[in-house]
C-alpha cells in the first residue's frame, strides 16, 4: 500500500462494509467517465472531418491516441500512486481530463486535438481509472470479485449514455461547446477521488510494508564503499545507474516474465495482435451507418445499444467465469469470445440497414462482454500474483501500441478504397487470427505440460509404472491426472 495512503488521517476504516460501498459507487461513476468516454468520439467523426478538412486516417488518430494513452499510462500511474497515494492521483486525473477537453474546444487544427483531447485527456483518464481500481482493491477483500464486477458496469453505463448525450449536445450547440461541457463533466472524477479517502489497516504487515525496503543495489554500493571507492567514482555511478534501470524495468515492465513464462508470452502476443482490430467498430460504426443513409440519431443509438446490453451481460460473465468449473479454462472462453467478435463483423458487410446493424450490435456486445470480463482474469491465471502488477504494465503498453496504430491504418485503407467494408474485414481478420492463435497455442502448451508431468512422475517412481503396465486392476486408471499449469519456465 502506498506510504501516502498509510499515513492518512482518521481511524481505521472497515473493509467490505460501510464506506466501502460508497467507494464502489464512486468507482462505477469513475469507470463510466473514463473508460466509457472514448466510445462517443465516433459521433463527432464526420463533423471533425468537415471542420478541419481531414481524411479518415487523420481524424482517427484523435481517438486512437486517447485510447492508447488510457491503456499505456499504467506504469507512470503506478509510480505516482506509490509516491502520492491513490486519492491524489484520481483527482489529478480528473483535472487533466477536464483541462484536455476544455482546451480541445479552442483547437484550430486536428493536430492540436491530438495533444489536448488525445494525450492530456487520455492520460488523465488513465490516472483516474487505474488509481480508482487500486483503491477498490484496498476497500474490498471478501467481496472483491463482486466489487470489480459491479464496478465494470460503469463502463457499460458510459457506453450507453455518452453517445446519446453527445448527439443531443452536438445538435444543440456544436462540437466545440460540447467539448467544453465535457470538460466540466470529466471534472467529476475529482469528486469521485474525494470520496476515495485513504484507508488505514491495523495490521503489522501494513506497518512493515510502510518501511523502506533495502534495494538490491545498495549492498553492492556498500561493498564497494568499504573497499575505499568513492561514491562519486565513475564506475560506481555507472553501476548504480544500470542497477536502478534494471530494477525499474523489472518492477514496472516484466520483460523477464515475458521471456520465461510461455503462457504470459502467448497471451500478451495474442491480445496485442487482437487489439489491432478490437477498437475498429467503436471508431467507425457511427460513420459507417451515416455513410449508408442511417440518420445521425439512430447511428449514435447503435453504440448505446452495445453499452446497454453490456450492463447486464458483463457482470454475469465475470461472476460465472470465476466459478471453479472454469478454473484453468478461462483462456478458452476468452478465445471463444474474441472469435465471436470477429465473426459478428461479417453481419455489417452483408447489409447496412438499421435493423441489421442492431442485430450486429447485440451479438457484438455479448462477445465484447466476455472479452472485457475475462481479460484480466486470464492474466491472473497465467502470471503469479506477486508479479501481476509488473506483468500488467508490459501487457498494457504493448496493447496500447496496437490500439494506437490500428484505426489510423484502417482509415488510410478506407481513404484509398472509399469502401467502409474494409473496416470490418480488418477487424475480423485480427480478431479471428488472434483467437485461433491463443486457443491453439494454449492447447499445445497444455499437452506439453501433461507430457512433462507424466515423464517426471515416471522418473520419480519407475517401479509403480512398471507394475501398472502388467496390472489389469483399476489402480492405474484411478491415478489423478497431472495438474495443468500455464505458468511455465523455459
Amino acid at each position: 500500500m502506498p506510504q501516502g495512503e498509510a499515513a492518512g488521517r482518521g481511524a481505521a476504516k472497515p473493509q467490505d462494509q460501510g464506506w466501502a460501498w460508497m467507494v464502489l459507487l464512486a468507482a462505477v461513476v469513475l469507470q463510466g467517465l473514463t473508460l466509457g468516454f472514448p466510445c462517443c468520439i465516433g459521433v463527432f467523426f464526420t463533423d471533425l472531418q468537415h471542420e478541419f478538412q481531414a481524411s479518415n486516417s487523420q481524424t482517427s488518430w484523435f481517438p486512437s491516441i486517447m485510447v492508447a494513452v488510457l491503456h499505456g499510462g499504467g506504469p507512470l500511474c503506478s509510480i505516482l500512486v506509490k509516491r502520492f497515494g491513490c486519492r491524489f492521483v484520481v483527482m489529478l486525473g480528473g483535472l487533466l481530463s477536464g483541462l484536455g477537453m476544455v482546451s480541445s474546444s479552442f483547437c484550430q487544427s486536428i493536430s492540436q486535438l491530438y495533444l489536448t483531447a488525445g494525450l492530456i485527456t487520455g492520460l488523465g483518464s488513465c490516472f483516474s481509472f487505474q488509481a480508482g481500481v487500486t483503491t477498490l482493491g484496498y476497500y474490498f477483500v471478501r467481496w472483491r470479485t463482486l466489487a470489480n464486477a459491479v464496478a465494470s458496469t460503469g463502463v457499460s453505463l458510459g457506453f450507453t449514455l455518452w453517445p446519446l448525450l453527445s448527439q443531443y449536445l452536438l445538435d444543440k450547440m456544436g462540437w466545440r461547446n460540447t467539448f467544453l461541457i465535457f470538460g466540466g463533466i470529466l471534472l467529476n472524477c475529482c469528486v469521485c477521488g474525494a470520496i476515495m479517502r485513504p484507508i488505514q489497516l491495523a495490521s503489522e504487515s501494513l506497518l512493515e510494508s510502510a518501511k523502506p525496503e533495502e534495494e538490491p543495489g545498495s549492498k553492492a554500493e556498500e561493498a564497494q564503499l568499504s573497499n575505499g571507492e568513492s561514491p562519486h567514482h565513475p564506475t560506481l555511478q555507472q553501476h548504480t545507474t544500470r542497477t536502478k534501470c534494471s530494477q525499474m524495468l523489472q518492477k514496472y515492465l516484466a520483460f523477464d516474465i515475458f521471456c520465461q513464462n510461455k503462457g504470459y508470452q502467448i497471451y500478451t502476443i495474442g491480445v496485442t495482435w487482437m487489439m489491432m482490430g478490437f477498437a475498429l467498430p467503436h471508431v467507425y460504426l457511427v460513420p459507417y451507418a451515416i455513410h449508408n443513409g442511417v440518420e445521425e440519431h439512430k447511428a449514435a443509438l447503435l453504440i448505446s445499444i452495445i453499452g446497454l446490453i453490456n450492463i447486464f451481460i458483463r457482470p454475469v460473465t465475470g461472476l460465472l467465469s470465476g466459478h471453479r468449473v472454469f478454473s484453468g479454462r478461462r483462456i478458452y472462453l476468452f478465445s471463444l469470445a474474441a472469435l465471436l467478435c470477429g465473426l459478428s463483423n461479417f453481419i455489417c458487410v452483408i447489409s447496412a440497414q438499421f435493423s441489421v446493424l442492431i442485430l450486429y450490435c447485440v451479438i457484438l456486445s455479448i462477445a465484447m462482454s466476455g472479452v472485457g470480463a475475462l481479460t484480466f482474469q486470464v492474466l491472473m491465471d497465467v502470471v503469479e500474483m506477486d508479479r501481476f502488477s509488473s506483468a500488467l504494465g508490459l501487457f498494457t503498453i504493448l496493447e496500447s501500441i496496437t490500439l494506437l496504430i490500428g484505426p489510423p491504418l484502417t482509415g488510410f485503407l478506407v481513404d484509398i478504397t472509399s469502401d467502409f467494408h474494409y473496416v470490418f474485414y480488418n477487424s475480423s481478420f485480427f480478431l479471428i487470427s488472434a483467437a485461433l492463435f491463443m486457443g491453439l497455442s494454449f492447447c499445445a502448451l497444455e499437452k506439453k505440460n501433461k507430457l512433462r508431468e507424466a515423464s517426471k512422475a515416471c522418473l520419480d517412481n519407475p517401479s509403480r509404472y512398471q507394475y501398472s503396465e502388467t496390472s489389469t486392476g483399476p489402480k492405474a486408471e484411478s491415478q489423478p491426472p497431472p495438474v495443468i499449469q500455464y505458468i511455465t519456465s523455459i
